[in-house]
């Protein structure tokens, strides 16, 4: 064998070692394992679900209006009916709100609330209770609420918005697999 090959080849075995031993030192000094499972959770901390729904009918929400509109809330209802989302009676709210639109959503629902901020393009006020029970999401249409986005603009938003965030004093929900559904 050449001495070019021979140094190319301990060349070759010293990164491979390299990489197995950055590989080991991550994995040992991940620190990131407790916050998703659940560990370290404070006794009592309510547990949230910020896992997005694959399935808008997975999303039950109530709609208010929040507007001197008559009919705001059935025609936004309609809207989110027809796009397969779980309504219940829309009623009317007991202030008004000037913004586009006011999302407000317990532990149970912070994955949901953060798909249907995207069909507000992020224009939505993210209102989170820790008190709140229950996956039902309440959404208070406002005065600057023009239209819902259409598919391609909700898909678009969902990128800009990424992930849901795990709010404050919260801790992560531990996810059922498929299998434990059946």
């Amino acid at each position: 064998m050449s001495f070019a090959r021979v140094r190319a080849l301990v060349v070759v075995g010293v990164l491979a070692v390299a990489a197995v031993v950055f590989v080991i030192t991550a994995l040992v000094k991940d620190s990131q394992g407790g916050v998703t499972n659940g560990q370290d959770c404070p006794a009592g901390a309510p547990l949230a679900d910020v896992t997005l729904p694959d399935d808008p009918a997975e999303v039950t929400i109530k709609v208010l209006n929040g507007t001197d509109r008559a009919g705001l809330a059935e025609s936004v209802t309609n809207e989110f009916k027809n796009r397969r989302f779980t309504v219940q009676k829309p009623a009317e709210s007991k202030t008004k709100y000037k913004g586009v639109a006011e999302i407000r959503f317990g532990p149970d629902a912070v994955g949901r609330a953060q798909l249907l901020r995207a069909y507000f393009l992020a224009q939505s006020k993210m209102e989170y209770s820790a008190k709140r029970k229950g996956a039902v999401i309440d959404i208070v249409i406002g005065n600057e609420f023009r239209q819902l986005a259409t598919t391609t603009e909700v898909n678009q938003s969902l990128v800009e918005v990424g992930e849901p965030t795990l709010p404050p004093g919260a801790c992560v929900k531990p996810v059922k697999k498929k299998d434990e559904d059946s």
